[in-house]
């Protein structure tokens, strides 16, 4: 909308990272926070009332797949931001499995340059560890960072070589670069298309051992603290990487790591062969993962919350179960998903909602989050306990692969604010 001035009425603004749990109004003007109190007045602003709302930081996705170059067809810049911003969030970093693979500073470049013109928030690009994802050869890490990366990850291909990967650590520390790594075994999971257990075993489906999961978490955890680089876990799903994780951090290791919405609302006994969109890498685990998951986001050994937001085309996911890509679009269900499942079942507060989806993912990447006068007017506003039905055929992405459509959830984002601008909002009835 471009406007000068927004001054936004009764909102409830948390923000952990400055004490701030009060209601109260807040004045934007050419995009940066020039006011904080109550009963504010301007003339000639655009006013919204956000009585019975929330406004936090503007939320951060720290992983989502945007297709674009390459696979155009799922994604693009255009859309992937859009929908992201639908999804209430004011930042995506996007991974590097693109086609070509982004694993050089012309790609970033290309990015950068399509988002400055087509996108609606923040694009922050994520580039590749080693050349073309194989594993083999680092990539050029200064060149990249210069080029503004923000992460490097070779995503759903991990680095299984430890001598390399201990070196990705030791170059991205001296750049303060998060590596972050899709912990698998590639051994262990080859031929898997989900959880291995007494689930797989009656579907008579190849599965994929938690074990597969651990042992990465595991010796990425050693590499971290023997180089000092930080090590990020990417959706980690299983019970036995919680307390690794926990002990890591117990231990004064740097490492964080994040967790899906998938991961910590649906278990294996959704898998159906004739329903796709229950495949996911890694796989949907069992009731007793995901309680180990939730406690984990309870007590902080979880740092973020991320859709790994990965959108296929209707023809590719519409296939015999073991030949489907895995992945499924998360971005314009993981705010909802999160104030259902963590704030109104009582397992987590506000206060831990908005540093999961905003501060965490935030510091991680290097961005700066908050609300004070005179900062980047970047914000999330959300109703945390009004109920909202998905429909996956109103979403903004070009795909539709979700396995939450139809659900009933307690709680959505309502408008999404970029650097002063209303990049989206939320149109309902009161009480709907």
């Amino acid at each position: 909308m471009n406007r000068e001035r927004l001054l936004l009425k009764n909102g409830r603004i948390v923000d952990p990272s400055h004490k701030i749990d009060r209601i109260c109004d807040l004045l934007i003007e050419r995009g940066k926070i020039a006011g904080i109190g109550t009963n504010l007045k301007a003339a000639g602003v655009q006013t919204m009332d956000l009585s019975d709302l929330i406004v936090a930081p503007g939320f951060v996705d720290m992983h989502v797949h945007l297709r674009e170059p390459g696979q155009e067809e799922a994604e693009t810049i255009r859309t992937g931001t859009l929908a992201a911003a639908a999804g209430g969030f004011t930042a995506v970093a996007c991974m590097p499995n693109t086609k070509p693979v982004h694993d050089n500073v012309s790609i970033t470049e290309f990015i950068l340059k399509k988002a400055q013109n087509e996108a609606s928030i923040a694009v922050l690009p994520i580039a590749a560890i080693t050349r073309n994802q194989e594993g083999e050869q680092l990539t050029g890490l200064k060149d990249l960072k210069k080029a503004g990366v923000r992460a490097v990850s070779d995503d759903g291909k991990p680095v299984a070589n430890s001598r390399l990967m201990r070196s990705a650590l030791e170059q991205a520390r001296q750049l303060n670069l998060p590596v972050i790594d899709h912990c698998e075994d590639p051994y262990l999971f080859k031929g898997g298309v989900m959880n291995e257990g007494i689930a797989s075993a009656k579907l008579g489906l190849p599965g994929i051992p938690a074990a597969c999961e651990e042992i990465m978490v595991f010796r990425n955890i050693l590499l971290s603290a023997l180089t000092g680089g930080r090590g990020h876990m990417a959706h980690l799903s299983t019970a036995g990487s919680m307390e690794l994780m926990r002990r890591a951090k117990r231990n004064g290791v740097k490492v964080t790591a994040e967790v899906t919405p998938h991961h910590f609302t649906l278990t294996d006994q959704c898998v159906s062969p004739s329903d796709t969109n229950m495949k996911m890498n890694p796989p949907l685990r069992s009731a007793e993962d995901v309680q180990a998951v939730l406690t984990a986001i309870a007590d902080g050994t979880i740092d973020a919350v991320a859709s790994d937001h990965a959108p296929h085309s209707r023809e590719k996911k519409q296939v015999e179960y073991i030949l489907a890509p895995f992945g499924i679009i998360g971005l314009e269900t993981s705010v909802s998903l999160g104030l259902d499942r963590l704030v109104n079942s009582g397992l987590i507060s506000i206060a831990r909602f908005v540093e999961l989806y905003s501060l965490n993912p935030a510091r991680i990447l290097g961005l700066r989050r908050g609300i004070y006068k005179g900062a980047e007017a970047t914000l999330t506003v959300f109703h945390p306990s009004r109920r909202i039905k998905v429909n996956a055929s109103k979403f903004k992405s070009k795909s539709r692969n979700t396995p939450f459509d139809g659900w009933s959830l307690r709680g959505y984002p309502a408008a999404t604010i970029y650097k002063g601008d209303i990049v989206w909002r939320r149109t309902l009835r009161r009480g709907s």
